[in-house]
């Protein structure tokens, strides 16, 4: 073989070898390229259970199983400033592991060893349960500080494995009270907004978080929008930004289930409340904590078009919002 064919196979064959090493984009959610002033990344979009679901047999979660549909961590926000190097929490899920893992590594060049806190926003299994990662078993945490409303306060205080957190001084839980502002720095503060839902062992709140030039409302759970004493357009009108509690799609999503009994607004109603606001307003509103059988889910599905073309959005993992300008 001539040595001009051994330097062309030799090309070739580096090329291709070159191509197998670059890094996959995922092209079924836009890239965001990382802000360099305080920001929000999202880690999960769906309902406590994640997607798939343990034990679904339904079309929706086997499309996961046999690689149709991308499965999705549960519900849950980052917060990132990378001027103080600090990382915090919006609720601690079953997917914390995970989510820690992107978490923590936002900061290039930083090693960031636990959060520099969480806030949580009530005791259903989606949004507490990660806290045992913080215990001895696998993190070892120290004096992680950890917001929750009194009753929830109460809850980890006198109830196994919690406790056990408190007393071992994995984590330092902090007060939180409605409407009241906490300011975690010169740059960013987040204040609890309380909202109705099924308080078995915990009030509900969600969060408005504000940046130096940008404001975010944080609402993954509610029971239904005219049941909250508060107006769901003016709250959106005094932020830039709205995640929204988008469990259910529509009523009869569960053929054997009473829906009535489990309250959530429902993103047809949602989408129907605020219908007659300004596009600009409408596009505010980022749909996340979806559960598996909400078809959002389903990256072709007729439902997903709907939401896009009625103005509104739904939220991805790995969406950056920039809480500057």
């Amino acid at each position: 073989m001539s040595n001009y064919l051994i330097f062309v196979f030799t090309t070739i064959f580096l090329s291709l070898a070159l191509l197998c090493c670059q890094p996959v984009v995922n092209s079924s959610a836009p890239a965001t390229a990382i802000p360099l002033g305080p920001y929000l990344i999202v880690l999960g979009i769906a309902q406590d259970a994640g997607y798939p679901q343990a034990a679904c047999r339904k079309e929706c979660c086997t499309a996961v199983w046999q690689g149709t549909e991308r499965p999705q961590k549960v519900s849950c926000l980052g917060l990132v400033d990378p001027a103080s190097q600090q990382v915090w929490l919006l609720d601690a899920t079953p997917d914390f592991r995970e989510q820690w893992q992107i978490l923590s590594m936002e900061i290039p060049d930083v090693v960031i060893p636990q959060p520099s806190g969480v806030f949580l926003t009530h005791a259903h299994l989606g949004h507490y349960t990660g806290l045992l990662q913080l215990g001895r078993e696998v993190m070892g945490a120290q004096t992680v500080p950890v917001y929750a409303m009194p009753r929830l306060d109460t809850f980890l205080r006198t109830n196994g494995p919690w406790s056990q957190l408190v007393n071992l001084e994995n984590i330092s839980l902090q007060p939180l009270k409605m409407d009241n502002t906490i300011t975690l720095n010169d740059r960013i503060k987040i204040t609890p907004i309380q909202v109705p839902h099924r308080d078995e062992y915990s009030e509900t709140v969600g969060f408005r978080v504000e940046g130096p030039d940008k404001s975010l409302l944080f609402i993954p759970d509610i029971d239904k929008w005219e049941r909250w004493d508060r107006s769901l357009a003016e709250e959106i009108a005094a932020v830039d930004m709205a995640f929204l509690d988008a469990t259910f799609f529509a009523d009869g999503e569960l053929p054997n289930r009473d829906m009535s009994k489990i309250p959530h607004p429902f993103v047809s109603e949602t989408m129907d409340l605020l219908a007659k606001l300004p596009l600009e307003e409408r596009q505010k509103v980022h749909f996340i904590h979806i559960n598996h059988t909400n078809p959002l889910l389903q990256t072709e599905s007729p439902a997903r078009q709907e939401v896009a073309e009625r103005g509104f959005r739904i939220a991805f993992e790995g969406q950056r919002v920039g809480l500057f300008e």
